[in-house]
């Protein structure tokens, strides 16, 4: 990661934990854990390792830019407009879902989108749009459009026994609150900008985590059906979200509580 970058991702994610004056959402022990890990993110070596996988399997940096038809130099711009429409595919799908198609492609079997390999290789892609400003276009194509409202259709509607949706713990009118020692985000409002640091290190989990991935633990922590990852629904709820990231700055691998 860039100096610049990490820095500036640094004093925004320290800056993030405090709340309400004087209360914080993390111990003293926490927060210094924190920021000696934001200089020096275990995550870094998943990522490494994930360049290791995409050079076995995928023919590295420029086997990726051949299978999406881009140039190496316009990779990192393209990279940072995922989830997206591949006519390949016939429908939108996320870097993990290319990665697996050219894995396939090459002769091998694909990683499991819930593996580590997948989320460590998934991770390394997704750093080469590092500095890039996330450019999700919901509007290139009725693909994309049906996606975006797919999303926002999957992150609004309430499930479960509890009748809660996405938008019940992340909406304006519960910033401030803590759940698990976290501060709530608001994740529908634009500009936010988590969905562009994930991949990143979960302290808590002790290893890295695609932005699908957490999705599926915040389901399954409100005891809501936890949907698929690759489906339509997922893939469209990750289009949303990062619709919402319009604009940030991407900084992989985030460090997350």
């Amino acid at each position: 990661m860039k100096t610049g970058i990490k820095i500036a991702l640094s004093i925004a994610l320290l800056s993030s934990l405090s709340f309400g004056g004087e209360q914080f959402a993390m111990s003293d022990a926490d927060r210094a854990m924190y920021a000696e890990m934001l200089e020096n993110n275990p995550a870094d070596m998943m990522v490494a390792n994930g360049e290791e996988l995409l050079g076995e399997y995928c023919g590295g940096d420029a086997g990726l830019a051949k299978f999406l038809g881009v140039s190496e130099d316009d990779l990192p711009k393209y990279i940072a407009g995922f989830p997206r429409y591949i006519k390949e595919f016939k429908q939108v799908v996320g870097v993990d879902q290319v990665l697996q198609g050219l894995m396939s492609k090459n002769g091998h079997k694909p990683f499991k989108l819930k593996s580590s390999d997948m989320f460590d290789m998934s991770a390394y892609v997704k750093t080469l749009a590092n500095g890039e400003k996330s450019n999700i276009d919901i509007n290139a194509n009725k693909h994309m459009k049906e996606a975006y409202a797919l999303g926002e259709k999957t992150y609004m509607t309430p499930r479960g026994g509890r009748g809660l949706s996405c938008n019940s713990c992340h909406s304006s009118d519960v910033i401030g609150t803590v759940l698990r020692t976290q501060p709530l985000p608001d994740l529908s409002a634009k500009g936010v900008a988590v969905a562009a640091t994930w991949p990143g290190y979960r302290m808590t989990k002790s290893s890295l985590r695609t932005l699908p991935r957490r999705f599926q633990g915040c389901m399954n922590n409100a005891l809501l059906a936890v949907i698929p990852l690759g489906s339509p629904e997922m893939v469209a709820l990750e289009v949303y979200l990062t619709h919402q990231a319009k604009g940030a700055e991407i900084a992989i691998p985030g460090l997350k509580r």
